[in-house]
């Protein structure tokens, strides 16, 4: 499932590139405004994200198709090392296939230049900026995430998230390509051959979202953090509060027990953990 949400937004990623930016497109033509051209990219991909992580599939896997997301979460405790590796692995391979996909749907369209595979590269500034940048955005997004999916606005997390993808690439995206997704970066810089400051995104979106974490844990406690998943009904199995019923099963420091039927705890907001 994480495979196939990340893939479906590389291939949403390059299909409005195509259209939004390839010279012979006539919706690139009839906009000749690349701020505007930006502004629609940030409006379709913030939905793309809206709808995967809304989707049956977003809501069962937690939605996160980011490995620094899995890692952050890892590193808060929430979940599994076996299934943060199935995670990581699951979301670079998604990444791949869905530009490969993708070059198969558009052919040398994806190639052309202005297009580039969809990839992100430093701006004019150079990497030290694009590096900032990425881990300024990921600083953001991940703090948001964590105090929004806390919290009784739980059922917005998807929403929140997407509405910063959207503003991101209209206004970020010049400075570094807006990536925040060391997948989606390799993705597109595999079908570009262009690894151009490839480590500033494999370094900063980690490291910004690690941090985030670290200053959400210390202003309001460990155990300020339910579960892992970005959209938590209830409706859908949970691997993660799985994960903590084993531990406090076995005799763990985990937190979670389970409600009756099975089914994880209430917190006091009324979420499911």
């Amino acid at each position: 499932m994480e495979a196939a949400l990340l893939g479906g937004f590389m291939v949403s990623a390059c299909g409005f590139t195509v259209l939004l930016f390839h010279p012979a497109s006539p919706v690139a033509q009839a906009i000749p405004s690349e701020f505007v051209r930006r502004w629609l990219t940030g409006l379709a991909m913030g939905a793309t994200a809206i709808a995967l992580i809304y989707s049956p599939w977003g809501r069962r896997s937690g939605a996160h198709f980011n490995p620094a997301v899995t890692l952050t979460f890892f590193r808060l405790g929430k979940v599994a090392p076996r299934d943060a590796a199935g995670y990581v692995l699951a979301q670079f391979v998604g990444a791949w296939l869905g530009v490969v996909l993708s070059a198969e749907a558009v052919g040398a369209l994806l190639a052309h230049t202005r297009v580039h595979y969809a990839a992100t590269v430093p701006g004019p500034a150079g990497p030290a900026v694009a590096w900032a940048a990425e881990f300024a955005i990921t600083f953001l997004l991940m703090w948001v995430i964590l105090r929004v999916s806390n919290s009784a606005l739980a059922r917005f997390t998807g929403i929140a998230a997407g509405v910063l993808v959207a503003t991101y690439i209209t206004f970020e995206a010049p400075l570094s390509g807006m990536s925040m997704n060391p997948a989606r970066t390799l993705a597109s810089a595999l079908g570009a051959h262009d690894w151009t400051a490839l480590w500033v995104y494999f370094t900063a979106p980690p490291l910004g979202m690690l941090a985030a974490a670290e200053v959400y844990v210390r202003t309001r406690g460990p155990k300020a953090v339910f579960c892992a998943k970005l959209q938590h009904d209830g409706g859908q199995r949970c691997v993660f509060c799985e994960y903590w019923r084993e531990r406090a099963g076995a005799g763990g420091s985990g937190r979670e027990q389970a409600g009756a039927g099975g089914k994880p705890a209430l917190t006091r907001e009324g979420q499911s953990r």
